[in-house]
């Protein structure tokens, strides 16, 4: 039999992605699919027209929740995993496809110099600072939906590789920060022109809590930053 088959294994598109990076995607993607076809009464009946609403109010991360939890000390499992499960709920499918090119982009880097439970961890983790940092610092009624801080906790680790590496290299390390400030540029132009969203203080914790947590994850980084740090 010829090896020269179309569906060749060296030649499928996606072999070459890490399996966590493949599995976020496909959550994520899935998710919204079921919302889709929901809407439109494929599955689930009349109740799946409000699929979305009801993920959103059971799953996204809003202040006054969280103000209630901080008020009474209290903190609830149900109410607990909204840091973190309002990252694969999202308001739009827009929004949905722009989160997975995200992960898909930035995943093969990442999740090849990480690995695949970093790479999960890195996206978790920067969900989770978001969404702190979005209830502390934001006096907003405004949920916080969708992957946007994992994602830019992910921007975050690959700037901290383009860091190292262009250090290693003797270039200008601050070129590693072009992409994280070339998207904040456009958020705040966007927010110039249509009014600001308080959810890029989610999206910024998490490009901060992916670089700060990247260093831990590649061995003999860690004692490599120090050892410059003592020098100066």
């Amino acid at each position: 039999m010829s090896d020269q088959s179309p569906f060749n294994r060296e030649e499928m598109p996606f072999n070459a992605l890490p399996p966590a990076v493949i599995a976020l995607a496909v959550l994520i993607g899935g998710i919204e699919l079921l919302f889709q076809i929901g809407s439109y009464g494929i599955i689930g009946g009349p109740e799946a027209v409000g699929w979305r609403v009801a993920a959103m109010e059971d799953y996204g991360f809003f202040n006054s929740v969280f103000e209630a939890m901080r008020a009474q000390n209290n903190w609830p499992l149900e109410h607990v995993i909204r840091f973190l499960s309002y990252s694969v709920i999202h308001a739009s499918a827009l929004q949905v496809v722009m989160v997975i090119v995200f992960i898909l982009a930035l995943g093969k880097m990442v999740g090849e110099v990480f690995g695949n439970v970093a790479f999960i961890a890195v996206f978790a983790l920067a969900a989770v600072i978001g969404s702190l940092a979005y209830g502390l610092i934001m006096n907003s009624s405004m949920p916080l939906l969708g992957g946007y801080p994992g994602a830019y906790g992910l921007i975050g680790s690959y700037t901290f590789i383009l860091w190292l590496g262009l250090g290693a290299m003797q270039q200008n390390k601050l070129r590693a920060f072009s992409l994280i400030a070339f998207l904040m540029g456009i958020q705040l132009a966007f927010g110039l022109i249509f009014g600001g969203d308080p959810t890029w203080v989610a999206e910024l914790s998490g490009f901060v809590a992916g670089f700060l947590v990247s260093p831990l994850l590649v061995p003999g980084a860690f004692p490599r930053i120090l050892a410059k740090l003592r020098k100066r």
